[in-house]
């Protein structure tokens, strides 16, 4: 009777799986037309084109040659007086240590100010513990808006009104780390099993003591993970910003490269890669332990 019975389910499997082969073939050349066309009319609103490739390259190739440093192996190690020397490539390694260090300031300052007003908000913002679902809804738009108006334009606002300088570029960041921040906060809060919080909330704890004693002891670690990372990417963006008056090593970086002083640009560029990848990795290995002690 099996026997019977097999041949026609076999046959009816074959074909609704070569059914579902053809309507997923159907769906991928539909979705990749679309992807080629939206490339396509982006390329074209962007006017890029291979021919303004093909020139562009070239003159990139030349100013990157203009800034690599004339060093002599024989007087690579002597002193900061004598050409082809380190020392003289980096002459003002003091002033632009200095700079680094106040953009390091710039990016810590805003992001332990931005991740704190980013905490409290999260709350609000998440939907399952918020105290009314109106108020998830408006905090969500309040976090949308700081982080979808790019830093640097936050900087420019900022340098208009407050001046040149360091605080600018601190406003400008920590606006944009509330908004980041306060969105990653919000969904490991929406991730939370609310257990502990319900039990609080059955022993007459009020809404605080609920996310105080029931939900941060679970999120703690992945909060601390999100604003470290966001320390990395806030110190990057301290650099550049500093293009537009904000303060730090990108203010410098701006006025050289103004004026043409090639060396000083590949010097001042080092620096920061140096910087950065310090930053990056000691905050990655923090990073790491803080999640793995967490899981423990």
């Amino acid at each position: 009777m099996s026997a019977t019975v097999a041949p026609p389910a076999i046959s009816t499997f074959e074909r609704r799986r070569a059914e579902l082969l053809a309507q997923r073939r159907r769906a991928t050349l539909l979705y990749g037309t679309i992807l080629l066309a939206c490339l396509l009319v982006s390329a074209w609103v962007a006017e890029l084109s291979p021919a303004r490739l093909a020139d562009g390259i070239p003159r990139f190739g030349e100013y990157f040659a203009q800034t690599i440093p004339q060093l002599r192996w024989n007087h690579l190690f002597d002193g900061v007086k004598q050409e082809g020397s380190i020392a003289y490539w980096f002459y003002r390694l003091d002033e632009w240590s200095l700079l680094l260090l106040e953009t390091a300031n710039i990016a810590a300052f805003a992001t332990l100010s931005g991740t704190v007003i980013a905490f409290f908000l999260a709350f609000l913002a998440a939907r399952n513990v918020a105290p009314r679902p109106w108020l998830a809804g408006a905090v969500r738009r309040l976090l949308e808006a700081c982080r979808t108006v790019p830093e640097i334009v936050y900087a420019l606002i900022f340098v208009w009104a407050f001046g040149v300088g360091p605080l600018a570029g601190i406003l400008a960041i920590a606006l944009h780390t509330i908004g980041a921040c306060g969105k990653l906060f919000a969904e490991v809060i929406e991730n939370t099993e609310l257990g502990a919080a319900d039990g609080v909330k059955c022993a007459g704890g009020s809404w605080v003591q609920q996310m105080r004693f029931g939900i941060l002891p679970q999120i703690a670690p992945n909060l601390l993970s999100y604003a470290i990372l966001r320390f990395e990417i806030n110190v990057r963006g301290a650099s550049v910003i500093g293009f537009v008056g904000a303060g730090g090593i990108g203010q410098e970086l701006y006025a050289v490269i103004a004026q043409n002083y090639y060396e000083e640009i590949s010097a001042i560029v080092v620096l920061i890669i140096v910087a950065v990848s310090l930053i990056d990795l000691s905050s990655e290995r923090l990073r790491r332990r803080l999640t793995e002690g967490g899981r423990a």
